[in-house]
């Protein structure tokens, strides 16, 4: 085991003892990094990050990290305004909140992948119901049919279901959410969402309430599939079923597939800060993404992290 120095800390080139031994730390720093990480955004990915963080103190006890989850949309508000530099979304930031950011700092925001997940359509565990067409789920869940649906669905009998010919029960996350927007983008073609729709600020409320109801509908992220709901495959336009399971969720042929994001307050040329760098090189790290699979979500390809990497500068290449 040896050491090779490189801008003030070092990075830590292993013999096989830190594959057994993970306890390590992934980097040994000329100064172990301390400080507080100030995050504000997903609720999707709260308990990701806090996952991130207590490992991150397990390796660096002198870095401790404040979480807020007001939803995608604070992350974008905190990081325009300078009250964090670090933002987790799961969901893309949009045009405005982009030129919001570069209006206020004179550079663009940095757009990191970290983990890969879906929205999956969920009806309560014992649903005859195995899979809907995007134009019906649309049709469900819209009042405007932009998806190509023909007639507003809003009874089972509708969809042959006739023991249960009672109302659908549309349930989903509020517009603070960025599964709120990925679905009525993804889901809805873009159009609007039924007045009928209760809006939850959490995923976990949304699966608590379609597991109390055989008549309710409703998405959740991967990580909050529970034993009480049972996840819809969807149909493509050739009527080709493709579920919500992991290899799917990877490349992205799952149709309500995304990634979860962290955006990053990094100016042009400059370095990333002790606890930021030591929070990225566990996140982009074998066992980071150990912690994403383990908690739901689904682990990023080896060339998405190699990438993103490059792009930090975590392996000697400038951002």
């Amino acid at each position: 085991m040896f050491f090779v120095p490189s801008a003030g800390w070092y990075r830590l080139k292993q013999v096989g003892l830190c594959a057994v031994l993970s306890c390590l730390p992934l980097v040994v720093w000329a100064e172990e990094p301390v400080g507080t990480l100030g995050i504000v955004g997903s609720d999707t990915m709260a308990g990701l990050m806090l996952r991130w963080g207590e490992q991150l103190s397990s390796h660096y006890p002198g870095i401790r990290l404040q979480l807020q989850t007001g939803g995608s949309a604070s992350a974008a508000t905190a990081l325009a305004a300078g009250t964090t530099r670090l933002g987790p979304m799961s969901r893309s930031m949009n045009e405005a909140e982009r030129q919001a950011f570069e209006a206020q700092h004179g550079y663009a925001v940095v757009e990191l992948e970290v983990a890969r997940d879906a929205l999956a359509v969920v009806v309560h565990r014992h649903h005859p119901l195995e899979s809907l067409s995007l134009e019906t789920l649309d049709a469900v869940f819209s009042t405007t049919r932009r998806c190509g649906g023909t007639t507003d669905v809003r009874r089972w009998d509708q969809l042959g279901i006739e023991d249960m010919g009672g109302r659908i029960e549309l349930h989903g996350r509020n517009p603070a959410s960025g599964s709120h927007g990925l679905f009525r983008q993804r889901a809805l073609c873009g159009g609007e969402y039924r007045a009928q729709l209760n809006e939850y600020p959490g995923a976990a409320a949304v699966a608590a309430a379609v597991t109390e109801s055989r008549e309710a509908i409703g998405y959740v992220g991967l990580n909050h599939l529970t034993p009480g709901v049972k996840p819809l495959a969807l149909e493509g336009p050739e009527g080709k079923r493709v579920a919500p399971v992991a290899e799917q969720v990877r490349q992205g042929t799952y149709p309500l597939s995304r990634s979860l994001l962290l955006y990053v307050n990094l100016p042009p040329g400059a370095a990333l800060e002790g606890p930021e760098r030591a929070l990225l090189e566990l996140i982009l790290s074998p066992e980071g993404q150990r912690t994403v699979a383990a908690l739901g979500f689904v682990a990023l390809a080896a060339e998405t992290i190699t990438t993103q990497r490059q792009r930090l500068g975590l392996d000697g290449a400038a951002l």
